[in-house]
């Protein structure tokens, strides 16, 4: 009875979260952490989380899909994860191949045109998953309706340092110029394909850090961040849904934020010379409350003075 009652509450409450989204990040990155201390809990060993982790994952795929976000990149290997002993790493490769396997070969991948890249330092993975990862990428690469990014033996200093040391060669080679050297030179050089801004960082199993994940792409796009409790393999939709509505509020926020500004430049110094801050004042004025949208609307249907 207790476990009706309590599956009643959550679908009731699931669906008052989606009630509340009115929209989707684009891009979303998932720090899924938590799966061995799920499986100490249980009196399991290390493999046995990475595996009921492995089923979230295909969750969280569906989930993004039926809300409208277009790329999910998840962390699953970092470079500081090799330190872990064999006993523990070689069941991962071996889990990693294999769902890569399956991913490319899944009907839903197919049906859905989702995109498999894997991202990192493959040259430090053992052969069978580089060669999983390969056979996903692949068997998916003319797909671009959802881009998944599997991100192993990855780490974001690394991944800026590659990139820098690819500029400084190319400029010493006297194949680019220093003075062209533009973010859009350093986003060329950090993955074959390109990579959008991070929206939205998720992190389970409790730790409020998002641990060197995606530094370009998210600190650069000043993502939103959630931070949950629950191991990776208890990680929910209710509580991806909680993380969607952490990215709306914050987009609103930043929004309002953005209008206050600007309505503040206009009042001190006019219209004028403040045609750009006008301009922030008529797209984002819905954001703000509406005793101060009266003024915003005077302001974006003024005509600037002469």
């Amino acid at each position: 009875m207790r476990g009706w009652l309590r599956e009643r509450v959550r679908a009731g409450y699931e669906h008052l979260l989606r009630r509340e989204i009115s929209g989707s990040p684009t891009h979303v990155a998932v720090i899924q952490d938590g799966n061995r201390r799920y499986a100490r809990q249980r009196g399991g060993d290390a493999p046995d989380g990475h595996r009921a982790g492995a089923q979230t994952t295909e969750d969280v795929l569906s989930w993004c899909q039926d809300l409208g976000v277009e790329e999910l990149t998840l962390y699953a290997f970092s470079t500081e994860n090799f330190d872990r002993p064999d006993e523990e790493l070689e069941p991962l490769f071996d889990l990693l191949a294999e769902k890569l396997r399956e991913f490319a070969d899944a009907e839903s991948v197919h049906d859905n045109e989702v995109c498999v890249r894997v991202i990192g330092d493959h040259g430090m993975l053992p052969e069978r998953v580089r060669s999983a990862a390969r056979y996903a990428e692949e068997r998916t690469r003319e797909y671009d309706r959802f881009v998944l990014n599997v991100a192993l033996a990855y780490g974001g200093r690394n991944e800026l340092l590659h990139a820098a040391r690819g500029v400084v060669d190319d400029v010493a080679a006297g194949e680019l110029d220093a003075s062209d050297v533009d973010v859009a030179t350093v986003e060329d050089r950090l993955y074959d394909c390109p990579v959008r801004d991070v929206d939205l960082i998720i992190r389970t199993g409790g730790d409020e850090r998002t641990s060197n994940f995606l530094p370009w792409h998210a600190n650069g796009n000043e993502a939103a961040v959630f931070f949950c409790a629950p191991y990776w393999p208890e990680f929910s939709k209710v509580d991806f849904l909680r993380a969607i509505r952490t990215y709306e509020n914050r987009e609103q926020s930043w929004r309002r934020t953005r209008a206050r500004r600007a309505l503040a430049l206009v009042r001190a110094f006019g219209n004028a010379e403040l045609e750009e801050a006008r301009q922030v004042v008529d797209r984002f004025r819905d954001a703000l409350p509406r005793r101060e949208r009266a003024d915003a609307e005077d302001v974006a249907t003024t005509e600037p003075a002469d």
